[in-house]
C-alpha cells in the first residue's frame, strides 16, 4: 500500500470511527512513525533553472546536448537526472519532422575525409530582412572536423562573390583539396572553374535531384536555420551578418557535436594538433 493512501485511509478511519492513531495504524498495517515521515529530496530548483535557461536560448537542443554544456560547467550531474529534470520542466521537443525513407547510394568513387581542409562542403541558405527583403547566405563546412570557416549573408549572390569569399576564406583558414557543391549557377560559373584549377581544388559536383551527395552542408544548413534563421530577425543585411557570424562563432567553439564525440570542432582541431582557427 502506498503512504499517501495509507495516511488518507488512517485519517478517514480517526474521523469516521473515531479511534486513535495507535489503533488506525493497526488495522492499516503499518508504522505511525511513517505517517509523519515527508522526503528530504532536493528539488534541485537551481538546477531546473539552468536547465531550462539553455533551453530557452538553445531552442533546438535536446537533453543529451544540455548534459554536456551542463557538464563543461562544472555540474556533476548524469544524463538521467537531466532527462528526468528536463521532462518535469516540459521540455521535449514535439515538433521533429519525419524522417525521409529513401534509399540514397553515393557514387563509389566518393572518399571519406580523413584530415582537416581535405574536404570542405559549400551551399546557399535563402531568407528574408523583415520588410520581405530577400538575402542569400552561402554557408561553408568542413567535412571531417565540422569546423565552418564562413557563413556569408548578402542581398545578392554573384560567381564572382562566391570566389571573393572563398579568397578571403582561404587566406585565413588554408585551401581546401576539394569542394563538394550543387549545380546551381554560381557553382558552375567559369570564375568558379578557374579559381579552383588555380588553387588545385577539385569541385565535387553533387548529381541533380541528388541532395545526399552533399549531406553534410545539408545537415549544416539544418541547424542553421533551426538555431539562428527561424529565432532571429533582421533589420538590414549588416545585422543578418553580425548574427550568423555570431552564431558560426557558437556553433565552432561551444556547441557540442555528437557526431564528432561530443566536442566542439575547435576542440577537434587543437586534440589533432591543428593551428588554432578564428
Amino acid at each position: 500500500m502506498k503512504p499517501a493512501y495509507r495516511r488518507e485511509l488512517v485519517k478517514h478511519l480517526q474521523v469516521v470511527w473515531g479511534v486513535s492513531m495507535r489503533r488506525a495504524c493497526a488495522i492499516v498495517g503499518g508504522s505511525r512513525f511513517g505517517l509523519y515521515y515527508r522526503h528530504k529530496r532536493d528539488t534541485q530548483a537551481v538546477l531546473r533553472q539552468r536547465i531550462r535557461e539553455i533551453a530557452e536560448t538553445r531552442v533546438k537542443w535536446g537533453y543529451r546536448r544540455i548534459h554536456v554544456l551542463l557538464r563543461r560547467e562544472g555540474w556533476r550531474v548524469n544524463a538521467k537526472r537531466v532527462h528526468r529534470l528536463y521532462c518535469l520542466e516540459g521540455l521535449q521537443l514535439r515538433n521533429k519532422t519525419p524522417k525521409r525513407k529513401v534509399s540514397a547510394k553515393l557514387r563509389s568513387a566518393r572518399t571519406l575525409a580523413k584530415r582537416q581542409n581535405e574536404i570542405w562542403a559549400m551551399d546557399f541558405v535563402s531568407d528574408q530582412l523583415f520588410d520581405g527583403t530577400k538575402l542569400r547566405i552561402l554557408t561553408i563546412v568542413d567535412v571531417f572536423t565540422r569546423f565552418s570557416p564562413a557563413i556569408d549573408a548578402r542581398k545578392n549572390y554573384r560567381a564572382d562573390d562566391v570566389v571573393n569569399t572563398l579568397e578571403r576564406v582561404t587566406r585565413t583558414y588554408g585551401v581546401p583539396k576539394e569542394i563538394r557543391v550543387d549545380n546551381g549557377p554560381e557553382f558552375i560559373s567559369r570564375a568558379l572553374d578557374l579559381w579552383a584549377y588555380m588553387n588545385g581544388v577539385k569541385l565535387d559536383f553533387s548529381r541533380p535531384g541528388k541532395p545526399t551527395d552533399n549531406a553534410f552542408v545539408e545537415s549544416f544548413n539544418g541547424k542553421f536555420r533551426a538555431e539562428c534563421l527561424n529565432t532571429a530577425w533582421f533589420l538590414s543585411q549588416v545585422e543578418a551578418q553580425a548574427k550568423c557570424e555570431a552564431w558560426r562563432r557558437d556553433y565552432n567553439e561551444v556547441r557540442p557535436h555528437s557526431s564528432i564525440g561530443h566536442q566542439t570542432p575547435a576542440e577537434l582541431i587543437f586534440a589533432s594538433g591543428q593551428a588554432c582557427l578564428a
